[in-house]
């Protein structure tokens, strides 16, 4: 089979597409022959030798979800069946053209939408969810401040919220990405190029602050999220691009009587991430095939350009998910 890659750590550039042994299914696994996968930050940081995958998961091959058509299925399988179009999450190997996925892990792909689509919403929307509501509990008529919005992420965020009716403020550096963040769903747009964000989020909300946080950015956005949070907040931190490290005022914490809460979907065991993926299965799902939920896709590029397609979404320039066509 073809897969991409890494030759050595570094950027996007080490990436080669090759031929490789393809895998098999093992009890419990089915074999997917992959259509699309989705590309994600991680991504980025494996292929930099910084975000090892989980252990019995391909080092070398990154890639953490596939839509496709269930090829082989192995012992103890009953469903999915081979035939069927599923997506899912893996631990690595899902930038090539046959994946091995534990059964729990994979989701029936809605009819109404395409296999690219569909690659964009597991790690996506399985990473919201799980934050948003098994993490924080957020509940309808609560506020939500959700950073770099136009993400993957963010922008699955900003639709799950707003479908229990949560009010969204979204925050990016970037006015476009805020304007059409705004059209996925009614949100508050802060500018974090211009505006002290957590000043902004007390003017929005006449000084109460926001019930969660979900933050994407890290490093020193976290000062301004306790400063945000209103009484008895949540800050969820899932995303470390700003870096790992920030002062953290515990006093204000401690007065808002706080809570500061740190996860990860890929290090889970598998009945953790079957647990995830079925409570965002059985809540959201069904919102895709009634419109009310979008897979947001930015681009879609062959195995040819994956290297564009990363370093794309290395700097910035995407907006939702960009996703590799095999």
């Amino acid at each position: 089979m073809r897969a991409l890659v890494t030759t050595r750590p570094g950027g996007p550039e080490v990436l080669e597409l090759r031929d490789v042994p393809a895998p098999r299914a093992g009890a419990g696994d089915v074999l997917v022959r992959v259509a699309a996968s989705g590309l994600n930050r991680a991504d980025l940081s494996q292929i930099a030798g910084r975000y090892p995958a989980p252990e019995g998961w391909p080092q070398e091959i990154p890639g953490l979800e596939f839509a496709g058509v269930v090829e082989a299925a192995g012992e103890g399988v009953h469903r999915p069946r081979v035939g069927d179009r599923v997506m899912g999450l893996l631990g690595g190997g899902g930038l090539a053209e046959l994946v091995r996925c534990p059964a729990v892990h994979a989701l029936p792909i809605p009819a109404s939408l395409s296999f690219e689509e569909a690659a964009a919403i597991p790690e996506a929307f399985i990473t919201a969810h799980d934050a948003l509501f098994t993490q924080a509990r957020l509940r309808g008529g609560e506020t939500v401040l959700v950073h770099a919005v136009g993400s993957g992420v963010g922008t699955a965020a900003l639709q799950l919220a707003h479908a229990v009716d949560a009010r969204v403020i979204g925050t990016s550096r970037s006015p476009d990405k805020l304007r059409r963040a705004a059209e996925l769903a009614p949100l508050v747009a802060i500018d974090t190029s211009g505006d002290d964000f957590a000043e902004a989020v007390l003017r929005a909300t006449e000084g109460r602050g926001v019930d969660v946080v979900l933050e994407l950015v890290g490093g020193d956005y976290l000062p301004g999220d306790v400063r945000a949070l209103a009484l008895h907040g949540r800050i969820l931190v899932v995303g470390l691009i700003r870096g790992r490290e920030a002062v953290l005022d515990m006093g204000a914490l401690m007065r808002r009587r706080a809570r500061l809460i740190g996860t990860t979907l890929r290090a889970r065991t598998d009945a953790e991430k079957a647990s995830a993926t079925w409570a965002f299965a059985g809540h959201a799902l069904p919102l895709f095939g009634m419109g009310r939920l979008k897979a947001v896709v930015s681009a879609v590029h062959p195995p040819e350009e994956a290297v564009q397609a990363l370093a794309s979404m290395r700097d910035g320039e995407s907006f939702g998910k960009l996703v590799i066509r095999w």
